[in-house]
């Protein structure tokens, strides 16, 4: 039975999965080497699995639920393309499986990539306000670099990006400095209030 979309819609959902936010036809095709013509956007968006609009002359799209429910289902059954050599074909088995044992121990696949794409999108803000990797940072400068995800999960995140021991939070000790704004940005962590962030180099 032939697929049902062919490998570049394909490919183009699991990247707007990957980046859960708005992506525009130059990076996909930039990036992935993804080329979404007209005909594939039209049958995604009439499927209910992205949603794309005009910017200025460029198109954007961007993943619904149920395009997400698409690529979790197609994790299991996704198949390395033909002629492809053993290493692609057992990667291909590791991710047939991934699922399962996700689902076993009671873990949603959505949380696992939306911290990986938010924790990268903390680390690129970092990036931009520090001049070197172990820099400070001030909380309040960091958050409206990335104001558009909800707050709750940014501040479930940092105590997990604690635990690699190259992410740390410190309070400011200059008191009588803080703004609204600083005390507005500061997260809880062992009973004190944080207002500065560094990030070490891996």
């Amino acid at each position: 039975m032939p697929e049902k979309y062919g490998s570049h819609e394909q490919a183009a959902l699991f990247a707007l999965m990957l980046a859960r936010t708005e992506v525009g036809n130059p990076d996909l095709k930039n990036d992935y080497g993804i080329e979404l013509r007209a005909d594939k956007r039209a049958r995604l968006n009439k499927d209910g699995l992205i949603k794309s609009w005009q910017v200025k002359r460029r198109y954007v799209h961007q993943i619904t639920d149920d395009g997400i429910a698409w690529c979790i289902r197609e994790l299991s059954v996704v198949e390395a393309p033909d002629r492809s050599g053993p290493l692609p074909r057992l990667v291909f088995e590791v991710m047939h499986r991934l699922p399962q044992y996700l689902r076993w121990r009671d873990i949603d696949i959505v949380d696992v990539i939306d911290r990986g794409t938010l924790e990268g999108l903390i680390r690129k803000a970092y990036q931009e306000l520090s001049a070197t990797s172990g820099d400070w940072v001030r909380l309040a400068r960091l958050r409206p670099m990335i104001d558009d995800v909800d707050r709750d999960k940014v501040d479930n995140l940092f105590p997990k990006m604690i635990k690699t021991g190259l992410v740390h939070f410190a309070p400011d000790s200059n008191t009588k400095a803080l703004t609204d704004v600083d005390h507005a940005a500061a997260i809880r962590v062992g009973g004190e209030d944080k207002h500065l962030l560094a990030i070490e180099e891996q």
